[in-house]
């Protein structure tokens, strides 16, 4: 029992190769998409502030003075230190919900503590009235202005940032351009003048207005400060803050004023440098996809696309009509003999 293999040339149609410049139209035409895409969606969602994080910035001044109301003593160069943290959790595709407290401390015990609730557009950094806001627990207030953050690419003027504790939002005013840790950045005022304090009514001792007095008076906090932000530009992030702080009580009925807290508020310096490299390489990423790609992608894009079509008209005309096609070799079947 003999068997035959026959080898021939396989059909042409099964190894067609696509015509001559196809694959650089095609990579032309992804680069230009890429081009237009990355500057016109891609930045503006790259851009967001984060809708999840958690962050602490700790504030302190060495050289505070404030008084106990425990005990109603005076406290004088003592460090103090001034904690605000962050949760923040996704409410939405564009808002943020962050839950804040804000501790301020010396060495063996919390001085002060209040706690916020506020809804954050996650474009504009400002805060949205929605969804459960408060500050230390009430609920009829209705924040406005900036939280933490500027906008990504926002300009120089026109901006507010609220102030939990007087439940209002004084305006910012930009200083000039400066730079922190080698990075361009902004720099911001705000300044309060002596505010009350709402809902700050209490009952204190009489002697501290008067020394002779007896039994309490009813008294109000009173806020006076100045903030600085040094804000880096691209990305809208506050990259280091300073906070001049003076707090007072005052009678209702009555005049004179009492010193409640003396402080020079400002980040520690390791802080400040990993909120800079932070805002660095965000800064890059947002130029890189806003400017950088895109002005590259787009000339090669268009350049691609021209010699594709270089290609493909001359292959075109390279073509010669009426060509034989080739024979088709035979090959003899060759017998096999059986074992």
């Amino acid at each position: 029992m003999s068997t035959f293999s026959q080898m021939g040339r396989a059909p042409g149609g099964l190894s067609a190769s696509p015509p001559k410049g196809t694959l650089l139209v095609a990579a032309g035409a992804f680069l230009m998409t890429l081009a237009l895409l990355l500057p016109l969606y891609v930045h503006d969602r790259v851009a967001l502030i984060p809708g999840e994080f958690s962050q602490t910035l700790r504030m302190t001044a060495s050289d505070a003075a404030y008084l106990d109301t425990a005990t109603w003593q005076n406290h004088e160069n003592v460090e103090v230190e001034r904690a605000t943290r962050v949760d923040a959790s996704l409410h939405g595709a564009d808002w943020s919900a962050w839950e804040m407290t804000v501790d301020t401390s010396v060495s063996d015990r919390i001085i002060d503590h209040w706690s916020r609730r506020v809804i954050v557009d996650r474009e504009t950094g400002r805060a949205v009235n929605c969804c459960g806001e408060h500050v230390d627990g009430d609920r009829a207030v209705r924040q406005a202005g900036l939280v933490l953050n500027w906008p990504a690419g926002a300009p120089e003027d026109g901006h507010s940032f609220y102030d939990a504790e007087m439940r209002s939002a004084p305006s910012v005013g930009f200083d000039e351009e400066d730079e922190v840790g080698g990075l361009a950045v902004r720099r911001y005022t705000q300044t309060v003048p002596p505010t009350q304090v709402p809902e700050s009514a209490r009952e204190v001792p009489a002697f501290l207005f008067d020394g002779g007095a007896q039994g309490t008076v009813e008294a109000t906090r009173w806020l006076e400060l100045e903030r600085t932000f040094w804000v880096e530009p691209t990305t809208g992030a506050v990259v280091n803050m300073t906070e001049e702080r003076s707090e007072t009580l005052r009678p209702l009925n009555g005049s004179g004023k009492v010193s409640l807290l003396e402080a020079e508020l400002s980040l520690a310096e390791g802080q400040v440098a990993s909120l800079v490299e932070g805002a660095r390489v965000r800064s890059l990423l947002l130029r890189a996809v806003d400017l950088w790609v895109p002005w590259a992608a787009g000339p090669l894009g268009a350049l691609a696309i021209l010699l594709g079509l270089v290609q493909a008209w001359r292959a075109r005309g390279e073509d010669v009509p009426g060509a034989e096609p080739d024979e088709e070799e035979t090959v003899e079947p060759t017998p096999v003999e059986a074992g």
